[in-house]
């Protein structure tokens, strides 16, 4: 669905990249993250690959289309949710999406099934101008389905949302991925990513440092350990001990053979400890 080989960018053209020699590619039907903190470089791939940015350097295909000679063919199969909302605060939320689904010559979905979706179902009438900022926020990413997109591009997004809004984001975005849409979520957020990506790229300074899965990742940079509480002459214990040092595993079968054993689970490193230990660098 996407394929990038050498991409290269510079905003002024003095030899300064925002980003350096990016290459990736992106399976049908996966839920690819492109993850850094701010100004690695992921707004700037993802607006060449959407057409918001002219291609200078580099081969990029979305869709079998090549972004050099873009035409509606491709915005016709690919949805773009932006971190800013960008509606008319003038329409309503009906009137955004009824405006919108105009620009495309595909069968589009109904305004009216997309905001109950989001949970703005009795906020159609309402002016968009007078939605908080998350309100806004769901409208936009109602308004990047419309179309039934091939290759959905969200950015940030949950961001802005509370808990229960958020849950329900990312029930939407499994359910679409079941039907079969390619997701290329572009994030700082760790947990969405470790939730809903098949797999996920770090970049940093505009590089990439390595594509994988999760749980890939996990296994490779994660400490194997396990947390043990046990009862020793009536008080209770506990210990984090390796699962790969003799010494440990001896402590630890002695602990389940001798006492009795009250919880005892694997500890694994999250995303973003994995994501500090491979780069260098935090996600601020």
């Amino acid at each position: 669905m996407i394929n990038v080989k050498n991409l290269f960018h510079s905003y002024n053209k003095d030899g300064k990249f925002a980003v350096k020699d990016v290459s990736f590619e992106v399976k049908e039907g996966e839920i690819f993250g492109f993850l850094g903190p701010s100004g690695a470089g992921k707004s700037t791939t993802q607006n060449i690959l959407t057409g918001l940015l002219q291609l200078q350097q580099g081969e990029v295909s979305v869709v079998g289309y090549d972004v050099k000679t873009i035409s509606n063919k491709m915005f016709n199969q690919i949805g773009m949710s932006f971190e800013q909302s960008n509606v008319y605060s003038k329409m309503t939320a009906k009137e955004n999406l009824d405006f919108y689904r105009k620009l495309f010559d595909v069968e589009t979905r109904e305004p009216e099934e997309l905001l109950e979706l989001v949970g703005l179902g009795d906020k159609a009438n309402i002016r968009a101008g007078e939605f908080s900022k998350g309100m806004k926020h769901r409208l936009t990413f109602a308004r990047s389905m419309i179309n039934n997109p091939r290759l959905w591009f969200l950015d940030e997004p949950t961001t802005g949302l509370d808990p229960a809004i958020a849950s329900e984001i990312k029930d939407i975005i499994r359910e679409e991925n079941k039907k079969g849409v390619t997701i290329f979520l572009t994030t700082h957020n760790m947990h969405i990513a470790d939730e809903l990506c098949d797999r996920v790229a770090f970049i940093v300074d505009g590089e990439i440092k390595l594509i994988d899965s999760p749980r890939n990742l996990k296994l490779q940079y994660g400490n194997k350990l396990v947390e043990v509480e046990y009862i020793k002459e009536g008080e209770t214990i506990k210990e984090t001990l390796s699962t790969i040092q003799e010494e440990d595993i001896k402590q630890l079968q002695d602990i389940i053979g001798k006492y009795e054993v009250q919880t005892m689970h694997t500890k694994e490193a999250t995303l973003e400890e994995i994501f500090i230990k491979v780069t260098g660098r935090g996600l601020e």
